[in-house]
């Protein structure tokens, strides 16, 4: 199992950036073909990441798409011109943008099989991430999370969602708490791995970047993406177990077991009650600690 706590975004448009990411120490990176590229630009770079992804090889590397469902057949056709153009052995998988319906994750599976069947790929090798960044996406994101096999997790951005709903995007994000939790719930009811959180806009806010990292923790994300490279380090600090969390579950988990073989199924440890579902969340902490270890291997 790999964990990502931190996906960094690069405009796929700035080839210095791109060529920085890789090296920065986020678990994943994302080059982006939307947002941060004006759409003259769009074709060129396209095949400015296509040569990235070949370049880059410490870490996954996954692609934002233009959305492949729009107000205009434009928006549409680029969309799968972005897929036709990035899809490789290098691809670690796509991010879909401002994904509403679960119709949008099946339409990019269904290019995706085809143009990994074309081009003699691992069947199902490249990932899907579906961004939930309106209320209708939040609506159905039970839906969105159970809609394919390649989709192992769900991400949440702010900055769309609250403009949808009209609202200011504040430093507490007590507005969009509700669509947080829905994913969360979402993701785990269909079975998914913990969704990933929205980007902190703010570079000179490192304070904030922590606080809102370590809510969405508490909420249930896995992780939260970035948009530059200091925001990496704080991410992956707030999304990994401190020393104390890593003692604790060692703890909880030896006790346990001791207890367990002389038959009991429920004991006490520094006055708390410790059961099952208990030993089950410490040993899910040694696990990640694990999991983050191999990462580094």
């Amino acid at each position: 199992m790999r964990i990502y706590r931190s996906f960094l975004f690069a405009p796929g448009n700035r080839p210095r950036f791109v060529e920085k990411v890789a090296h920065c120490g986020a678990d994943a990176v994302i080059l982006d073909l939307e947002d941060a590229v004006p759409i003259a630009e769009k074709e060129a770079t396209r095949q400015a990441v296509r040569e990235a992804l070949t370049a880059i090889s410490n870490c996954p590397v996954y692609v934002r798409i233009n959305p492949l469902v729009a107000a205009t057949s434009f928006s549409q056709a680029i969309g799968e011109a972005d897929l036709k153009a990035i899809v490789c052995g290098d691809l670690a998988g796509v991010i879909l943008p401002k994904t509403e319906r679960a119709s949008e994750a099946q339409q990019a599976e269904s290019i995706l099989n085809d143009l990994e069947g074309e081009r003699g790929l691992q069947p199902g090798g490249i990932d899907l991430i579906p961004i939930i960044e309106t209320a209708l996406g939040v609506h159905q994101a039970f839906d969105i999370a159970s809609a394919g096999t390649r989709i192992k997790r769900l991400a949440f951005g702010a900055g769309d969602f609250t403009r949808d709903i009209g609202v200011r995007w504040s430093r507490r994000e007590v507005e969009s708490q509700y669509a947080r939790s829905a994913l969360v719930i979402a993701s785990r009811a269909a079975g998914i791995e913990a969704s990933l959180d929205s980007v902190w806009i703010d570079i000179r806010d490192p304070r904030g970047l922590t606080r809102s990292a370590r809510l969405a923790k508490q909420l249930g994300f896995q992780g939260k993406m970035a948009i530059h490279p200091t925001q990496v380090e704080p991410i992956n600090n707030a999304f990994s177990p401190t020393p104390d969390e890593l003692e604790h579950a060692k703890r909880v988990v030896a006790a346990f077991e001791t207890a367990e073989a002389a038959g009991e199924a429920l004991i006490q440890l520094d006055g708390q009650m410790i059961d099952y579902p208990i030993v089950e969340a410490a040993q899910r902490i040694l696990d990640m600690a694990d999991a983050l270890e191999a990462n580094r291997s």
